[in-house]
């Protein structure tokens, strides 16, 4: 057990929950209604907004994944950089449009405008289900980011005793996103994302100096890790599947509840475009994280026998605190721990609040009780919250790791099917919904079986065109077919099918 590391992770991790709990009085609203609880009343700034975001997407599966991805496999975990600067040229010229749309109706959802746009409750479903599908996997692996770190300082164990510092950790989230809303996240990211660039920046400048600088470093990589494979023959190879990778993922990446719900969150369009110019900030900060994968690899992490248990157990995942542990002493290990568990918590609080925020609107007021109060509304969200924090935490309880991040890919081919209906709809008149709802069915589909093909145990989908090979992520083959059902049969339906009137911007 390493204690002084535990002591510091255990203080930090009570004072992030005080805040939890304070966030309730701050920015004080009437949380019986749902956009002061799960929007945070669209009352925050470009402070608060480029903490809450970066909070959202900088995950705690985020710092340990990709470090473990280029430990693994090198070079090709560094796509994770390049889509993230991609996505906010797309934050800055779309979702401004978006914001002002939700404004002026009082949407909460993305179902909300699908169902403004095109008057489809069927389509506003599917979008609202896909959703809510997509981010569960995300929440509870999530949990994955916090078992390692708790597994580092020598807190394990098996069965319920095993499980119990998850629990607790998801009950006190639990208690204080019901109380606070979105509140609570919105305070908490500003703590967490601090750790991170502290943490991050004392990594990368003690390693270096460990090991004599960057130059030993990478020299002490294979080559093989160092550069994408080259393209074989007719086949792209690496370089296809690099570029898909970094497409497909910056397309998805705001069409998940939880990033719109932050977006939706803010306080106008300006403050959402001046968080595009300022949000590449925390790219810089993943390009750091994803060195420490290579870090680890110079110094032996994988060979420390002092190590043995924890990549047994956590397989490369455990790079980066074998990397901490190595370099660290105890107290500073239980900073980054606490950074890393704290960067749990903020978007598994804005994920649950996010499909709560669908739950209650998209079902329960659209489907079963459509005349519904807003303090009925917002207390079917409070409850929807909970009941998504359980699944999350029972699922990664009782599903392995690996299918858990079966189901994460899943989720990120399926999110990304509802790009037409949300953003397409924004700017062509000409979709009709019926049209819509059939390329989701199609697109998810073809997606689905592509990613069965591979056992669902990879991205990448080749095809195969006039003897020249394309690998790709599955996502972009999946949505390219969405696109194409949907335009040609709006062009085919309009003429006979009666379309909603749309709702002007």
């Amino acid at each position: 057990m390493n204690w002084p590391a535990l002591i510091v992770f255990i203080a930090l991790f009570l004072f992030v929950t005080g805040l939890g709990f304070w966030a309730a009085r701050w920015r004080a609203g009437d949380l019986t209604r749902l956009d002061e609880w799960g929007l945070g009343g669209r009352r925050f700034g470009t402070f608060v907004t480029w903490f809450l975001l970066g909070g959202d997407l900088y995950t705690a599966y985020t710092f340990i994944a990709v470090p473990a991805l280029v430990y693994g496999a090198g070079a090709l975990g560094f796509f994770a950089v390049p889509y993230t600067i991609l996505v906010y040229p797309l934050l800055y010229l779309i979702f401004p449009r978006l914001w002002s749309l939700a404004h002026k109706h009082g949407y909460v959802t993305s179902s909300d405008v699908v169902l403004g746009r095109y008057g489809n409750k069927w389509l506003a479903l599917a979008i609202g289900v896909t959703g809510i599908v997509a981010t569960m996997p995300y929440i509870a692996l999530q949990l994955v980011g916090m078992q390692v770190v708790i597994g580092a300082m020598g807190v394990s164990g098996n069965g319920v005793i095993g499980d119990l510092p998850l629990i607790i950790a998801f009950i006190i989230l639990a208690a204080f996103t019901y109380t606070s809303g979105l509140r609570a996240p919105a305070m908490i990211a500003v703590v967490k994302d601090l750790l991170i660039y502290i943490v991050v920046i004392a990594v990368t400048i003690a390693v270096p100096l460990k090991l004599g600088g960057f130059g030993p470093i990478f020299s002490a990589l294979p080559a093989a890790k160092l550069t994408l494979a080259a393209p074989v023959g007719a086949t792209y190879g690496s370089y296809s599947i690099y570029a898909t990778l970094a497409l497909g993922s910056a397309l998805a990446l705001f069409l998940y509840p939880h990033s719109l719900t932050a977006i939706l969150s803010s306080s106008s369009p300006g403050a959402i475009r001046r968080n595009a110019a300022l949000l590449p900030a925390y790219s810089l900060v993943l390009g750091l994280l994803a060195l420490l994968g290579f870090m680890a690899v110079a110094l032996h992490a994988g060979s420390n026998p002092a190590f043995a248990d924890g990549f047994k157990r956590y397989g490369n995942s455990f790079a980066v605190p074998a990397l901490i542990l190595s370099v660290f002493p105890g107290w500073f290990a239980g900073v980054a721990f606490a950074a890393i568990a704290i960067g749990a918590l903020v978007p598994s609080a804005i994920m649950s609040i996010a499909c709560a925020n669908i739950v209650s609107r998209t079902i329960y007021r659209g489907f079963l009780v459509p005349h519904a109060t807003d303090s009925q509304e917002a207390s079917v969200a409070k409850l929807a919250s909970l009941l998504v924090k359980v699944g999350a935490l029972v699922f990664i309880i009782f599903v392995p790791v690996p299918y858990a991040l079966q189901f994460q890919l899943l989720g990120g081919l399926w999110i990304i099917q509802v790009l037409p209906a949300v953003i397409l709809g924004l700017y062509l008149r000409m979709l009709n919904g019926w049209a819509l709802l059939a390329g989701w069915a199609v697109g998810a589909g073809l997606g689905t079986w592509m990613a069965g093909t591979t056992s669902f145990k990879a991205a990448v989908f080749t095809l195969s065109f006039m003897g020249i090979h394309f690998p790709s992520y599955i996502a972009i083959w999946a949505l390219v077919a969405n696109i194409i059902v949907s335009v040609i049969l709006s062009a085919l339906l309009n003429p006979f099918v009666a379309r909603a009137p749309v709702l002007a911007d």
